[in-house]
Order: structure tokens, then sequence, then C-alpha cells
């Protein structure tokens, strides 16, 4: 196993690095080998309170420095990053499990988030609006919320804190991170160069522990001014009640049940590529990953048999090795649930093209077999529920207004796709789903320069592009009436 330094002083307040009051600390597990990577500290209400003062104390100084003061600092994060590349893959990958070539993709766009917003701290525009009245001269100015909490997840421990971190930065907030239990060695990493970039004390604040205190205290606090969260809908709609008191600005990326539509027309060997790159990148484990696929009955058999191809070909195993395809799921719960998806699919009339079960042979760690079933039914959990996990079904259709129905006949609103080589089709499908992203041929829509985001219960708000540092601001009117 590679050797980690220790953790056990994992709560970083005001620039300083302190275990918990109480002493306690929680074990990293490595989900590919469940050995035991490290411990970290095991905080709760009285760091909490203790990180949110002290991001409320520097947000004064940092608000007041020039964009391109807190320009430059984000400058540093995206070359730090780069340069550590390999070490902060090395860590993500042991405590997550994915691939080190997607960890390393991981890495790079956690660096292009720092990239984009050390940009987009200086192009923050105000507004000169015409007044309709004599003597009276009207402006509008952004300024930073304030104090802002992010609670990020384990499926992408690096990226998801750069998505906000970046943004709230450069807007001039302060901030007060608590990062997924099973997750958080990189965002230690992150910290650690936030800090040897410039950024002062007391400005970005981590604490790990228990989920429930944390969040309780982060919810109730006046000083938090914003909240934001990637994470199941559930743990949405309970941050959103539990911040309603406060009345604080939420942004809130939840989940989804993203669907791919394959048409007649479509490139089938690129859509089969992409449709397996989709869904099992992170072995299943993303929001925006294929969760059902609709393919049109004329191209069912041969659609299938090259997935059924790209399937058989995926090595899974520790993600540390050069040829590893799929890495386990991050703990036991996730893998009972693709499990119990299955069972049910079963149930109601579905049957096992490849894959159908955990996965044991030579592998210690939470590992599930590629599956892909075919005679899917609305009626079967799978089409309806995230399943988190590498369980592809699929479903016919025959028509373009049913397919698109069927698409749309969820919660969540999230991501959708669709392949086809039909410019007309492409616009008006691709018009009429109800998501807050779409990829026409392409699954791979998030990048640091467009924004990110759901509809529905998948969420409120938007984390990247020009829209996402708006998050972080408040609109600030000024009327001034002038002597004629």
């Amino acid at each position: 196993m590679t050797e980690l330094k220790h953790y056990h002083h994992s709560i970083y307040i005001d620039g300083k690095w302190e275990g918990s009051e109480s002493g306690k600390t929680a074990s990293v597990m490595n989900p590919a080998t469940l050995e035991k990577l490290t411990d970290v500290s095991f905080g709760g209400r009285i760091e909490t309170q203790k990180a949110i003062q002290s991001a409320s104390l520097s947000f004064p100084e940092w608000s007041k420095k020039t964009a391109r003061e807190r320009s430059r600092i984000l400058y540093r994060v995206h070359e730090l990053l780069l340069e550590r590349l390999d070490e902060l893959a090395t860590i993500l990958t042991l405590e997550q499990g994915k691939p080190l070539k997607e960890a390393k993709g991981e890495i790079r766009a956690s660096a292009s988030f720092f990239l984009w917003y050390a940009e987009e701290a200086n192009r923050l525009y105000g507004e000169w609006i015409p007044s309709s009245l004599p003597g009276k001269r009207l402006h509008v100015i952004p300024q930073p919320v304030g104090v802002i909490a992010a609670i990020t997840p384990w499926n992408f421990p690096s990226s998801m804190i750069a998505r906000k971190v970046a943004p709230a930065l450069a807007a001039g907030c302060t901030v007060v991170l608590k990062p997924a239990p099973e997750t958080p060695l990189s965002a230690i990493e992150l910290i650690t160069i936030l800090d040897e970039a410039g950024v002062p004390p007391g400005v970005v604040n981590l604490v790990t522990g228990d989920a429930e205190e944390i969040g309780a205290v982060l919810m109730k606090s006046k000083e938090v001014r914003l909240l934001t969260f990637t994470g199941s809908t559930d743990v949405g709609k309970h941050l959103m009640r539990g911040s309603a008191d406060t009345v604080k600005k939420l942004s809130l990326e939840l989940g989804g049940h993203a669907p791919i539509l394959v048409f007649e027309d479509a490139d089938l060997k690129r859509a089969a590529t992409q449709t397996i790159a989709s869904k099992f990148r992170n072995s299943g484990q993303t929001c925006i990953c294929a969760n059902r696929v609709y393919v049109h009955e004329d191209i069912m058999d041969e659609f299938t048999e090259l997935l059924k191809e790209k399937l058989n070909q995926l090595r899974p195993g520790n993600g540390l090795k050069d040829e590893i395809d799929l890495g386990p799921l991050i703990h036991r719960q996730a893998l009972d649930k693709v499990q119990a998806q299955l069972e049910d699919a079963l149930h109601k009339g579905a049957k096992v093209l490849v894959g159908g079960g955990p996965l044991s042979t030579g592998l210690k760690g939470h590992f599930y077999s590629p599956t892909l079933l075919k005679d899917a039914t609305d009626q079967m959990d799978v089409m309806s529920a995230e399943t988190f996990g590498p369980l592809l079904p699929l479903q016919s259709f025959t028509d373009e207004e049913e397919v698109i129905q069927k698409a749309n006949d969820t919660d969540y609103g999230l991501a959708a796709y669709l392949f086809t080589e039909n410019l007309s089709r492409a616009t008006r499908v691709s018009e009429s789903l109800a998501y807050g992203i779409v990829g026409i041929n392409d699954v791979f829509p998030a990048v640091a320069e467009a924004p990110f985001g759901g509809i529905k219960q998948s969420g409120v708000g938007k984390e990247g592009g020009s829209q996402g540092i708006h998050e972080y601001v408040n609109l600030k009117y000024i009327s001034t009436a002038i002597h004629e």
C-alpha cells in the first residue's frame, strides 16, 4: 500500500491545523483493498462555530482586496495543482477508488476551475442604468455575499470543492468547507495548496467530522449567508428546510437520472462508446451518468451487440494499476443498493446480458460487475431511482414524441443525452428535454467555462461559467440624486 503522511490534525481554522476538541478521529478506508489509509480529526459543533467565526472575521479584509489580488492567488493554485498532479491523483484514487487516469482527469478539472475563476474575478461587472428621471444616476454593483458554507461529495472529492471554492474566493467570499467523511484527504491537500498559494488565514477553513452536527451549525448560523451543496436530493431538501429560518442563499447540485436517447440515424459506434464511457466512468458513481438508455427498435439488436462487446473489455480492479477501467464502489451500502435494483428488475422481467452481481474473484473491495439489462420496463426501480453504480438498463422505443415524454417523466432534471446525425431532430429534441444540461452526441458536457446545474428536484443555481460566480454575490442598486 502507498504510504501516506499523518492526517491526525486535519481541521484547519484561521490558518492553523489542529485536532478535534474531543480528540476523536475517524478512519479513512481504501474501498479497493478495504485497508485503513489513515485517521483524520472528527470535529463537530465547537469546531464548526470556530471556523465560522474565523471566516467572518476574515471577510472584511479579503472582500476589500482588489480583483487582481485575488486573481493572482487563484492563478497560483492552478499552477500548484498541475505541478502536483501525480501525487494528488494517487491520494484521490486511494481514498475514492476511481482509476488513476480518471483521478488525474479530476485534478486537471480542479485546476481548470481555479484558472477560469482567476480570470472571472476580473470580469465581475456592475451595471449603469440610464435614468428616466432627470437628476438621478442609477447603478448596480456586485458585492460578495459574505461567509459561505460548502458541503462536498465523495464521488469527486477534489473537483467539486474547486467548483465551489474557486468562484467564492474570486467573488471575495470566505469559506467554511465540510468534505465527505469517506474522502477527506483530497480536501486536506487542496487546503494545503490554497495556504501555500497565499490565501490569508481565516479565509478558507476546513472541518472534518460529524456530518449531522456540522450541518446543523452551518444551517442555523446567521453569519453563513450562502450554503452550497452537492449530493442527494433528500439531503438537499433537508438543507433547504434547515436554512429557512436564516433565509440563506442556496446553491444545490442534487441527484439525477439521466436518459440517453439513441435514434435510428445515430452513429452507433460513437453512441455505444459514449454510452459506456458515461455509465461506467467512476463505476457509475456520477450524478450526470447514464441511468437509462432508450434505443430505437430498428437498431436495438445492433446497438446491444456493440454495448456487450465494449462491456466485456472493461477491466475492474485497484485503480492504481495502469490497465484498470473500473474501480470499486465507495462502500458496502452502495453495492447493496445496486444489487437491490438488479434483483427488482429481474423479478419484474428484465434479463441480464452482461455481468449481474458483485465481483469477488481476486478482489477484496466493493466491486460490482459492469451489468447490462434488456427488456427494462417503467415499473422497475432502476428506471426511476438513481443507481450510482454500474447497472445499465435498455428499453426500446418507436416514436420521437413518446421517448421524449418517457425521458421527461421523472422528478429529476439534471442531464440528458441524445444521439442522432439529424440536425433538425437534434434541435427539436434538445429543446424539448426538461433538463438543465443536454448533450448532443456528447456525454461529457461539464467544463469550467459553462454553467452546470439542473432543474426540478435536481437542484437550484449554477456552478461553472460566468454564471457560477454570480451565485456568490449580491447585487446592490444605488440611486443617486444630483443637483441640476
